[in-house]
């Protein structure tokens, strides 16, 4: 038989893929800031081949970047195989900002390129260079299907062409690594591989059987721990959120924003207060989208609103590309003008939400669908999404504590984006990055034209839990009146 090579795609990956449509685009990306000196050529422009050669160099280290989507016959559930016309630079794109750009208009382009979805034709990202930025920096933008990779995996496939120290990459100037594909498997060989899969699954089931014959009481352990998770997870997938202007048809186009927070100022908070570096996020914006939304005349006190918490499950020596998440979901106590007490909220419906095995019932549940049929998890993705049991992402990704540089153009700020799935207007992401907390924020282009509001809440309803952990009184913030 000849050689050939695919990848299939698990429960969780597929759902990314069949959730999107023409106004959900599921892919996340991030805004990187550069300082660029080190990389600013002779004419005053940004030195792309460089970065491209950088590129080259090390996609060797991530071999889905040369992959692309196929299907299995009759069942068609997508696998990945190498592409063999990739060619890097329809990925790498080089634009620049009118000069001297400033932000708002960074701002814009960016909304303007995730408000497109990735060609499924070919690998599923793209890496935007934009020049023009004001005080000699440049900005690379990317843009990463969820099917591919998740929050976690896209930074530290970032980490791939970057460096702790100012000077250049030693490699950055030798070859990179010839790149040959690897042959597609033909339909019918795929068609084989997934007979032979679902064959051996009675076999699995057999096993698990004999298991549970040998250790009856550790079974029976197991199996009401594991409905107990299905239970909660399926029930926080029935139970609908409030209604909000959140929550509206979404279309096509995107606004994106950002804000930046001290991240000690926010540790120290914690450290204060008690809870967790997410508790004190939460409570944060939990006070501004209350503001957000009694300013547009809504009751916040009869609102039951509540965030989808993804909860990373990637184990410390899983390279793999692809999702390791699961989710939780909290409510936001938004009517609580107290930033003392709103914290104190916030930690105990995080808490009970962590106690109640949701994270855990979606897995299950993934897991099934991974050993039966795909199409299982992607209706229940699709049943949560039409059921609104939450109004929101907020995502956290944890990234380096120190500078890093590309080229020795060091980064100064890295603004993550989290795709807004159906009547999900706003979707919150953050990046930890050398003792800043960089929030971006996506939203649907008609429905929250007032996104900078919202932005600027946020940073006041910091400073007031900051007075409130200092001791100060304890003055009303977000809702009034």
């Amino acid at each position: 038989m000849a050689y050939s090579h695919y990848e299939r795609l698990s429960a969780l990956d597929d759902s990314f893929l069949e959730l999107e449509d023409v106004n959900t685009h599921m892919h996340i990306g991030a805004v990187g800031i550069f300082d660029g000196a080190a990389l600013t050529r002779s004419d005053g422009g940004i030195d792309i081949d460089a970065i491209r050669a950088l590129m080259e160099a090390n996609l060797h280290r991530v071999p889905r970047y040369r992959q692309r989507l196929a299907r299995t016959p009759i069942t068609r559930h997508p696998v990945w195989i190498d592409d063999a016309r990739f060619n890097l630079a329809y990925h790498i794109r080089h634009t620049h900002l009118p000069r001297p750009g400033d932000e708002r208009q960074l701002k814009r382009l960016v909304g303007r390129l995730m408000s497109q979805q990735l060609d499924r034709g070919k690998p599923l990202w793209e890496m935007w260079v934009v020049e023009g930025l004001d005080g000699n920096r440049f900005a690379i933008v990317t843009k990463i299907h969820h099917c591919m990779i998740d929050g976690v995996g896209s930074a530290e496939l970032m980490g791939s062409i970057m460096r702790t120290l100012a000077e250049d990459d030693p490699h950055h100037d030798r070859p990179a690594p010839r790149w040959l594909p690897r042959p597609a498997p033909a339909p019918h060989a795929l068609l084989a591989g997934e007979v032979r899969r679902r064959l051996r699954e009675p076999f699995a089931a057999l096993a698990m059987i004999r298991r549970a014959v040998a250790h009856p009481l550790a079974a029976a352990e197991d199996a009401y721990e594991v409905a107990a998770s299905v239970r909660d997870a399926i029930a926080a997938g029935l139970h609908a959120a409030s209604p909000t202007p959140l929550n509206v048809d979404i279309g096509p186009h995107r606004r994106f924003d950002w804000a930046d927070m001290d991240l000690a100022t926010v540790r120290e908070i914690k450290g204060r207060l008690g809870g967790t570096v997410n508790d004190v996020i939460l409570a944060v914006l939990s006070g501004a989208l209350g503001w957000f939304l009694h300013q547009r005349g809504l009751d916040v006190a009869a609102l039951d609103v509540r965030a989808m918490l993804p909860v990373n499950v990637r184990d410390a020596s899983d390279r793999d590309m692809g999702n390791r998440v699961a989710s939780i979901v909290a409510r936001l106590p938004l009517a609580e003008r107290d930033p003392r007490r709103r914290l104190e909220c916030v930690m105990a419906a995080t808490r009970a939400a962590k106690h109640s095995r949701q994270a855990a019932g979606v897995r299950m549940i993934e897991e099934v669908g991974d050993r039966t049929f795909t199409s299982l998890f992607v209706q229940f993705a699709r049943l949560s999404a039409r059921s609104r049991p939450f109004n929101l992402i907020v995502t956290n990704v944890p990234g380096p504590s120190f500078p890093v540089y590309v080229l020795g153009a060091p980064m100064r700020a890295c603004y993550p984006l989290v795709p807004l799935f159906r009547n999900q207007a706003l979707g919150v992401a953050l990046f930890s990055y050398s003792g800043r907390l960089h929030w971006g924020f996506n939203a649907d282009w008609d429905a929250i034209p007032d996104l900078h509001d919202l932005v600027d809440a946020v940073g006041r309803e910091l400073e007031h839990l900051e007075n409130a952990a200092d001791g100060g009184s304890r003055t009303a913030s977000g809702v009034t009146g």
